[in-house]
């Protein structure tokens, strides 16, 4: 595929939800619902998803990881659950396991969105990585489980005039994906503004 084709396709989005509970329908997940619900008031460009709700077992996550970027070929994979420190919180693991490189601001950024709220945000160990095939790239990034954190760590945190106080991590999603070879992806700036260099800005349509 030549990059312009890569870059105007539409954005492909893997969602997985890990919850031993809600994989067994204990109780309704709440992640899946409250990621599209953000992705879909966020996200101007054209877009399409693919979800799984697993167990919280390593070789699950690892296995659906896999799956979403290699077969599936997602452009995006964000989990949600399971990076607390209990013995069955394993999504950081599984995330690391399929990884070719590390991408340790987008953890570090995620515990500081959630420092604003709870100090028990230094127990959170999220972490975002790369992973690459020969023909194909992806952002793996690891989200807290509640639907407020996950609209927070992706948003960021506004004042009441609408002012930025804290960066959420998307602003630097789609700039991370034009340099893996991803499709070129805009959002609505009301609820996210993407940063990009001046260099890679597109110019905007005419009206």
């Amino acid at each position: 595929m030549q990059a312009t084709e890569a870059a105007d396709r539409a954005l492909r989005i893997g969602l997985v939800s890990v919850s031993d509970r809600a994989s067994s329908g204990v109780y309704q997940d709440q992640g899946l619902p409250a990621l599209q619900e953000w992705f879909s008031a966020a996200l101007s460009s054209t877009w399409v998803m693919e979800t799984r709700l697993i167990p919280d077992e390593r070789a699950a996550i690892e296995q659906a990881l896999i799956d979403l970027v290699d077969v599936a070929r997602c452009d995006l994979v964000i989990t949600t659950g399971g990076t607390g420190p209990a013995r069955r919180d394993v999504t950081p693991e599984a995330t690391l396991a399929v990884a070719t490189k590390e991408m340790p601001g987008f953890g570090e950024q995620m515990r500081q969105i959630s420092l604003q709220f709870v100090p028990t945000a230094i127990l959170s160990r999220q972490v975002a990585v790369i992973r690459e095939t020969a023909t194909h790239a992806a952002l793996i990034m690891n989200l807290p489980g509640q639907p407020k954190s996950i609209k927070e760590t992706l948003e960021g945190l506004k004042d009441a005039e609408g002012k930025q106080i804290v960066a959420g991590i998307f602003a630097a999603v789609p700039y991370c994906l034009d340099l893996i070879g991803g499709p070129y992806v805009e959002t609505r700036e009301q609820v996210c503004k993407v940063f990009r260099p001046k260099s890679a800005l597109r110019p905007k349509p005419a009206a």
